[in-house]
């Protein structure tokens, strides 16, 4: 069937998040007397694991520290105020939306993020508008790797799930798009946590940059 709508994850394949959660952490270090981080690309690797494992990480503090929930509320908190100071679309986003538009293949988000974080986020970067549909843990009752956003998704779209394509950088993320029977391509690009690989995750395709899934939607919709 041809695709008919792309839906992307939010963190590590439509936007580049990290730089707003490095940055908070270094100022929670900072205000404790903390020397700074000093390997951002070993962060990146904590971020699709969430906000317990980044503070976890920033702070070198065991899981079971008492201290860490503290932590994560307040890294939290301050993520509410500074949500996309430092967000941006990975390379090649905007051109991809823009393809994908002027073909009529609607788009949207399917995203573990609370709403509460994730829409401030789209309107804040001029997206809400535009994408179609964005789905998040708020409206839906069990999370990626279950299919429940995918297919809630599919209904708002009044699409077939086979018509759709869903792009992630986690193994959640291709799970819960094979469960939905959508097809699924993981990226290299993302948040890719160390030792995992994507050629792993079952994905249909894999991909390590925008311009190959540009490739791959060429070929499967003509868009």
């Amino acid at each position: 069937m041809r695709i008919q709508a792309v839906l992307f994850d939010m963190d590590g394949t439509l936007l580049d998040t990290a730089k707003d959660f490095y940055a908070i952490l270094q100022g929670m270090r900072a205000e404790r007397g903390l020397a700074a981080l000093s390997d951002e690309m070993k962060f990146r690797q904590y971020v699709s694991r969430g906000a317990q494992a980044m503070v976890a990480y920033a702070f070198a503090s065991p899981a079971d520290n008492s201290e860490l929930e503290s932590l994560r509320a307040e890294f939290l908190a301050r993520y509410e105020l500074q949500h996309a100071k430092f967000t941006a679309p990975f390379p090649g986003v905007l051109e991809l939306l823009q393809r994908l538009e002027r073909a009529d293949i609607r788009w949207g988000v399917a995203t573990n993020k609370p709403l509460r974080f994730a829409q401030p986020i789209m309107d804040s970067l001029s997206l809400s508008a535009r994408s179609a549909v964005l789905l998040c843990p708020d409206h839906v009752e069990n999370s990626k790797p279950a299919p429940d956003m995918l297919l809630a998704a599919c209904e708002q779209l009044q699409l077939d799930p086979r018509e759709v394509m869903y792009v992630g950088d986690d193994q959640r993320d291709i799970d819960a798009g094979r469960a939905a029977n959508m097809r699924t391509v993981a990226v290299r690009y993302g948040y890719i946590a160390a030792g995992d690989n994507p050629s792993n995750w079952g994905a249909d395709a894999v991909i390590d940059n925008i311009a190959e899934l540009e490739s791959l939607l060429e070929a499967q919709c003509g868009c």
